[in-house]
C-alpha cells in the first residue's frame, strides 16, 4: 500500500477505477480531481458510504484542484473527452492534448515524485504530452494500452474455445489503435500454440475483433465508451508497481533503441515495479509482426508529431 494514489477525471473511467482502487486497498487514500464542482466530490462521497459493506479502509475524496492530491505516489490520468461513433482516437488528439497539458502542468507542480499511468486517448500521444510536459524520467510515466488490447484479445479467444480466460496467455504490443499487433505466434492456452486450436480464419478474425474492441462498444453505446475493462487495466498496472511485483506487461513505454526505435511511446513488453519501469523486454518476432511492429509505430509517431506543446 501507497499513501496516496490520484485519479484525474472523474468520468465513467476515473470513477470506476477509483473505485477499484479504493477496493483494492492499493492507497491510504484515492483522490479524484476533475473540473465539474461536485461531481468528483459526489462520486468521492457514494464510494467512501460503499466502504463498509465491501470492506476496504482506503479513504476515497473528490476535489476540483490540486492541493488535495498534494505528493501522490501514483496519478492516473483519464480525463478528455470520450469516443463518440464514427471517432477515431485520432479525432481527439487536438482536444485532449490541451487538457493534457494541462493536467501535467499540475501534476508536476503537486506531485514531482509521481508515476503517471495515461489512460486518455490518443493514448500514445497523450503519454508523449505527460512526459514532454512534466519532464519526469521516461521510467515514470507508462501508457495503459497492451494491458486492455490484451485483454480483450484474450477475452476473444476464450469464447471462440469455450475455455477460462485465465489459460489463455498472449500479449498485444504496437500502439493503442487500429494497428496494435496481436502476437499470434506468442498466443497459447495452457502452452499449447493457439495455432494448434484455432484456424487461421477464426485467428484473423479474433485479431480484427481485438483491433476494433474499443469501437465496436461505442458502437453499442452510442453516446459513450468503453470503461470497466480499461479501468481493470489501469489498476492492474498499479497494482504491479504497489505491490512491486515484477509483473512483465505490454504497456506504452517509451523507446530509446529497443525494438530499433527511438523517441516514440509505443506498447511494448515491460517489467513493472516499484519505480515504475524497471526493463523493457525485447522478445522475437516474426518477419510480418516485426512489419507490422513498424506500421504501427509509424501511425503513433505521425501522431506525436503532429502534436503542439
Amino acid at each position: 500500500m501507497v499513501n496516496k494514489i490520484t485519479v484525474v477525471g472523474a468520468g465513467n473511467v476515473g470513477a470506476t477505477t477509483a473505485q477499484r482502487l479504493a477496493e483494492k486497498e492499493l492507497a491510504r487514500q484515492v483522490v479524484m480531481v476533475d473540473v465539474v464542482d461536485g461531481v468528483p466530490q459526489g462520486k468521492g462521497l457514494d464510494q467512501w458510504e460503499s466502504a463498509p459493506i465491501e470492506g476496504f479502509d482506503t479513504r476515497v475524496i473528490g476535489t476540483n484542484g490540486y492541493d488535495e492530491t498534494s505528493e501522490s505516489d501514483i496519478v492516473v490520468v483519464t480525463a478528455g473527452i470520450a469516443r463518440k461513433p464514427g471517432m477515431s482516437r485520432d479525432d481527439l488528439l487536438n482536444t485532449n492534448a490541451g487538457i493534457v497539458k494541462q493536467v501535467s502542468e499540475n501534476i508536476r507542480r503537486s506531485s514531482p515524485n509521481a508515476i503517471i499511468v495515461m489512460v486518455s486517448n490518443p493514448l500514445d500521444a497523450m503519454s508523449y504530452v505527460a512526459m514532454k510536459v512534466t519532464g519526469f524520467p521516461r521510467e515514470r510515466v507508462l501508457g495503459m494500452a497492451g494491458v486492455l488490447d490484451t485483454a480483450r484479445y484474450r477475452s476473444f479467444i476464450a469464447e471462440a474455445l469455450d475455455v477460462s480466460v485465465g489459460d489463455i496467455q498472449a500479449m498485444v504490443l504496437g500502439g493503442h489503435g487500429d494497428t496494435m499487433v496481436p502476437l499470434i505466434s506468442y498466443t497459447s492456452v495452457s502452452g499449447i500454440p493457439i495455432t494448434q486450436l484455432l484456424d487461421r480464419k477464426t485467428l484473423d478474425a479474433i485479431v480484427d475483433r481485438a483491433r476494433n474492441g474499443g469501437a465496436e462498444i461505442v458502437k453499442y453505446l452510442k453516446t459513450g465508451s468503453a470503461y470497466y475493462a480499461p479501468s481493470s487495466a489501469a489498476v492492474q498496472m498499479c497494482e504491479a508497481i504497489v505491490k512491486d511485483k515484477k509483473r512483465i506487461l505490454p504497456c506504452a513505454a517509451w523507446l530509446t533503441g529497443e525494438y530499433g526505435m527511438s523517441d516514440i511511446f509505443l506498447g511494448v513488453p515491460c517489467k513493472l515495479g516499484r519505480g515504475g519501469l524497471e526493463k523493457i523486454i525485447e522478445v522475437e518476432l516474426t518477419s510480418k509482426e516485426r512489419v507490422d511492429l513498424g506500421k504501427s509505430a509509424d501511425a503513433v509517431r505521425e501522431l506525436i508529431n503532429i502534436v503542439k506543446l
